[in-house]
């Protein structure tokens, strides 16, 4: 790995950043400038383990050589064509898709929203035109907790208030909440609560198109649902002539020691989306699967966009695919994910004293190497908690970053050795064992 070419410090990077950019960002205060397998560097050259992978988008690690080499040869014959005419590319890549995760046909996006956007689409229109629900009466379910991104149709189904404030009005008949007659008030649709479910499609029903959810909810701190969840849900979208999508943008792709995380559940999805690490994190690109009898509904003309299946991303995401499957990362995830959650766990007694009767580190979740621990910030007496923890883990060579406050997702790429793991694990100890003792923690 050659070291930096820059001229600039960290700290140079980061005031740049917030002098000419949006702050629609909190990032760690870490710059990183170089990147390979599961290692980054900042522009003076220390070296960290990346345990958030890009949000899940660097699975088969930073700048893998064989996704790297397919970019290089595909971008110096032909980068974009749009889809105004034919490529050698596209037919292969999509027959590729659906061979691999059992569809009938596959509609290529570039970034993960866009798939899900296209999915919300493609449910309202197999309403209209199949199920036969009336001419803008179709309704979309989310439950609570989800994320889908950040577009206005995604924020629509969010419940989170960072998400939606000072941005609606909303689309109509989408999201969790829906109102129930019998019982004169809205019913809010809970994540893993069949329940719920179960009342606003009895309700509802007839005209709902599609319940929308994550088999794990990545960004609400990796909420593992209970075995039989997805399954119901299942049934009773299949009573009531409901399709089932499931977001696998975060959670598909190996990253849970599964092919597709809905595996786990046995489940298949009416409509799954992917994305991230669907181009190993070399370029934007994503993917929505469906049948035919789904798929069909869309026509030229009412759905596309310019660089959604070109032929760059055709062959960066056959080469990612290749790589999950000849280096057998699923098994690889599965493995290291047990190591990291059975190390973790072990943790869980260390609190501000060696006498604390509670440990920081509440509960540990996850499958495969999409895996969280919860911190109970009231525990220090300095009111440190994720976000600090964090601070000194990045001061000993490991990095990653809370979500709702006080949880810390912790997903490496899947390529991380038992080393790596088990060094993540100490680096997590002592930081927690410094996180009430050290006088000062510094952001930068």
């Amino acid at each position: 790995m050659s070291q930096s070419n820059s001229s600039l410090s960290s700290l140079e990077f980061i005031e740049l950043e917030k002098k000419y950019g949006a702050h629609n960002y909190h990032p760690l205060p870490i710059v990183i400038d170089r990147a390979s397998g599961c290692t980054v560097w900042d522009p003076e050259g220390n070296s960290y383990i990346d345990c958030l992978s890009a949000y899940s988008a660097v699975n088969q690690g930073h700048c893998h050589p064989s996704i790297l080499k397919a970019l290089v040869e595909q971008a110096s014959r032909l980068s974009l064509a749009s889809r105004a005419f034919h490529t050698s590319s596209l037919g292969p890549y999509v027959k590729k898709l659906t061979n691999t995760f059992g569809y009938e046909k596959a509609l290529p996006m570039n970034t993960g929203v866009e798939a899900v956007e296209t999915a919300l689409k493609l449910a309202r229109k197999w309403a209209y035109v199949k199920k036969g629900v009336p001419s803008g009466k179709a309704i979309i379910i989310s439950a609570e907790g989800n994320f889908h991104g950040r577009t206005l149709g995604a924020i629509g189904m969010s419940t989170d208030p960072d998400a939606r404030g000072g941005f609606g009005p909303f689309l109509e008949s989408i999201g969790p909440v829906c109102p129930i007659k019998s019982e004169k008030e809205s019913r809010l649709v809970r994540y893993n609560n069949v329940a719920d479910l179960e009342r606003v499609l009895e309700a509802h029903g007839k005209n709902t198109a599609a319940v929308l959810l994550e088999p794990i909810q990545g960004e609400a701190g990796v909420m593992v649902p209970d075995d039989e969840y997805l399954k119901k849900v299942k049934q009773l979208c299949e009573a009531h002539n409901v399709l089932l999508i499931l977001d696998e943008v975060q959670t598909g792709l190996s990253r849970t020691g599964k092919f597709l995380c809905q595996h786990h559940f046995g489940v298949r999805a009416d409509i799954t989306t992917l994305g991230k690490a669907l181009s190993g994190g070399l370029y934007p690109v994503s993917a929505v699967l469906a049948d035919n009898h789904i798929m069909e509904v869309i026509k030229p003309g009412e759905h596309g966009s310019t660089f959604g299946g070109n032929p760059l991303a055709c062959a960066i995401a056959t080469a990612a695919l290749d790589v999950l499957i000849d280096e057998k990362m699923s098994e690889r995830a599965e493995e290291m994910g047990n190591l990291l959650r059975s190390g973790l766990e072990e943790l869980k007694s260390i609190g501000p004293t060696p006498d604390s009767k509670k440990g920081y580190i509440q509960i540990v979740r996850g499958k495969g190497l999409l895996n969280a621990i919860v911190i109970d910030p009231t525990l220090s007496s300095k009111k440190r908690g994720a976000w600090e923890l964090c601070l000194l883990m990045k001061s000993k060579g490991v990095l990653a970053k809370p979500t709702h406050s006080n949880i810390i997702r912790l997903a490496p790429p899947l390529i991380i050795t038992p080393e790596e793991v088990k060094k993540v694990v100490k680096t997590i100890e002592e930081s927690l064992k410094e996180l009430d003792q050290a006088e000062e923690i510094f952001e930068e």
